[in-house]
This record gives structure tokens, C-alpha cells and sequence, in this order.
């Protein structure tokens, strides 16, 4: 009898010289990240911010499509997508990113969607206040977990399921969460979760369920898939590990000069520059940026731009630089208001989430 196993397999880790397989580089061919040069934009155009899609993008129709509130709650609700626009309608500016973000960079290196460092975007979300609602509904005074479902639906690890994500009470009451059915000004794409998606500000992008077509209020910690068992910072497979939540500080540097086509290496051309890019963090706003050039070796305080959008969104620095003939190799370090810094050395663990680590870009400068 055939089942879902036989489609299925365990979480690995590659082996030390594996290469990147023929099931990754179809992941990677239908998610994408963000190019780096489009870090000069203060809001990431639709089409160029990352993409994930954990199963398939589903098939709904706007007109007919529903969510519903219930579980513990004292009025289960059931609402359109006009009844939800004719609600308080709010904008928030907000940086997401994956939380498999830099994964492929681990060694050794788990076996999944292989992004490198580009798993990030920051748009204009555009809904109505998550709180409100549930307030409205009545929480039941036991109430632990909020459970967000959407309308993709798969196998993962064996597992079949729709996808599910569960945010604590005290999170999803939150005054920023949103229920979002527009992005930079116009109705949600595809594969950005139209008609309908969660927006919950300063987590990463597992959190941010798409196709949103359920929410059921729960007295007892949510056990499903994705938060007991996908997402969770592990050092072993027996190890239970913690939960995956917030952003850790990152920056990203905006290449200068232009790319060799297959190696993506920069070649710059000598003399003054500004060396930009942008930084955030999902604990608390970034407060400094550090830029090398030598990778590592010594540090520059960067000029951090006014905010521009708000506490959840990205941060725009800069640095000036003389390039003078040879090879370089850049990159940034942001530490936030909470006093968390990137490393310079990441720490491993099996999911290979929440992947920091200080970014290289190798740049050559010609002699003229």
C-alpha cells in the first residue's frame, strides 16, 4: 500500500563534499530572493522581494473566499474579504525574512531550500489590526495559542498537512499584527498569499501565514508541525530544541561596481565611493553598523539614515571609501537596541535557521 512516506523523506544533513542536489535546485527555482542591487530601494517592488512557497500556490477566488474565527472564543466570526476591508484599515512598512536565510552557507549543511543571504524584502502591508478582531470574537479567559491556517496544503516530512502556524495570545493581541490583502499599494499577488495573509511584525517569515482562510483560538499549546517540529533550533535530531520566533540583527551591503556573470565577484573602479546597504533587527531597532573591507580584519562606523517607515522596517547606512587597485572582501555587522551583534562566526544548528553570520562580498579594483 502506497502512503505519504514514499514521497517523503526525514530531515538530513549533507554529507561533507555533497553537492547541492536535484530536489534543492528545484526548491530554488521556485523560490527566490531578493537581487542584492535592489537594496537601494527604500521599499522592495513586489516582484523582487524573496519568495517562499512551502507547497503550492492554491487556487482561490477572491469573491467567495472566507475567514473564520473559532475555538475558544465567545462569537465564532465568518467574514469576506469586503467585510474585512470595511474595516479599520492600517499600512505598516516591514522587513521580512526567511528564517532559513543563509543556510546553505552552514557547513556542514542542512538539507533544504538553499538560500544564501538574499531571503529578505521590505514592503508596504496594508489591512486591518488582528487585535480588534479577536477582541470582538470573545477569547475564552484560557486561551493559550492562536492558530493561523492556510489554504496550501502538502506533505512534509511525512506529514500531511495544511499549513499551520500558531502564534502565543500575547503575540497575536499585538497591536501591529495584521490581516493584509494589500502590498505596496496594490491587491496581494499569488504567491504573496492573495486574497488574504498574516503580517506579524519583527518574526521570521514562517510566521506570516499565506492564503489565510482560518484562525481557531486554542486552550492548549498548538503541537502541529510547523511549531513543534519544523521550525526550532536544534543541535541533533533527538534534540527537542526552542522555538524559532524573531528576526536576529542582520545587515546586508548593496554590491558596488558590477558582477562577473557566473562567479558574481565585483569589479569596482579606483577612487572615492559610497559602500550602502540596509540593516534591521526583529528585537529591538537597530542603533549601529560596522562596515569592513578586509574581511574582518578591522572595522568602520557606518552613518545610519534616519528610520524610514517606522520600528519594522529596515534601516538604510552608508560608509565613504577611497578603493585603491587590489581585492577586498566587505561586509557589515548591525547590532540592535537589545545589545545583539552579528556574528562573525556563526553557531550551527540542524534546520540551519536564523543564519546571521556577517555577509562577504569579494570585490576586485583594477589597476587603471
Amino acid at each position: 500500500m502506497t502512503t505519504v512516506d514514499d514521497v517523503s523523506r526525514p530531515s538530513r544533513v549533507a554529507g561533507p563534499d555533497e553537492a547541492i542536489s536535484a530536489e534543492e535546485l528545484q526548491l530554488a527555482a521556485r523560490n527566490h530572493g531578493i537581487p542584492l542591487e535592489a537594496l537601494r530601494y527604500d521599499v522592495t517592488p513586489a516582484g523582487l522581494h524573496y519568495l517562499l512557497i512551502h507547497y503550492d500556490i492554491p487556487d482561490v477566488d477572491p469573491a467567495a473566499h472566507t475567514l473564520n474565527v473559532s475555538g475558544a472564543v465567545e462569537r465564532p466570526l465568518r467574514l469576506d474579504l469586503a467585510a474585512l476591508r470595511d474595516r479599520p484599515r492600517v499600512t505598516h512598512r516591514v522587513t521580512l525574512e526567511c528564517a532559513g536565510n543563509g543556510r546553505a552557507l552552514l557547513r556542514p549543511r542542512p538539507v533544504s531550500q538553499p538560500w544564501l543571504v538574499e531571503a529578505v524584502g521590505n514592503a508596504e502591508w496594508t489591512g486591518t489590526p488582528l487585535a480588534p478582531l479577536l477582541r470582538e470574537a470573545g477569547l475564552s479567559g484560557d486561551a493559550v495559542d492562536v492558530v493561523f491556517t492556510g489554504a496550501d496544503h502538502g506533505v512534509e516530512r511525512g506529514v500531511e498537512q495544511d499549513y499551520q502556524r500558531a502564534l502565543p495570545v500575547a503575540d497575536a493581541l499585538r497591536e501591529e499584527v495584521l490581516l493584509a490583502y494589500e502590498m505596496n499599494g496594490a491587491p496581494l499577488l499569488p504567491q504573496h498569499g492573495a486574497p488574504l495573509r498574516l503580517i506579524v511584525p519583527g518574526w521570521y517569515g514562517m510566521a506570516h501565514v499565506k492564503w489565510l482562510r482560518d484562525i481557531t483560538v486554542a486552550t492548549e499549546p498548538f503541537d502541529g508541525y510547523q511549531n513543534a517540529v519544523a521550525y526550532r533550533l536544534r543541535r541533533d535530531a533527538d534534540d527537542p530544541g526552542v522555538p524559532v520566533t524573531r528576526i536576529e540583527p542582520r545587515e546586508l551591503v548593496r554590491p558596488p561596481g558590477f558582477p562577473d556573470f557566473m562567479s558574481r565577484i565585483r569589479v569596482l573602479r579606483p577612487g572615492p565611493c559610497t559602500l550602502d546597504g540596509r540593516a534591521w533587527s526583529g528585537h529591538a531597532p537597530v542603533t549601529s553598523v560596522e562596515v569592513t573591507t578586509d574581511g574582518g580584519g578591522t572595522w568602520t562606523a557606518a552613518v545610519l539614515d534616519e528610520p524610514a517607515g517606522g520600528e519594522w522596517a529596515w534601516r538604510r547606512w552608508s560608509v565613504n571609501w577611497t578603493a585603491t587597485p587590489g581585492r577586498y572582501v566587505l561586509g557589515a555587522r548591525a547590532t540592535d537596541a537589545s545589545g545583539r551583534t552579528q556574528p562573525v562566526e556563526q553557531p550551527w544548528n540542524r534546520g540551519g535557521f536564523a543564519n546571521n553570520l556577517v555577509q562577504r562580498v569579494e570585490v576586485v579594483v583594477p589597476a587603471e
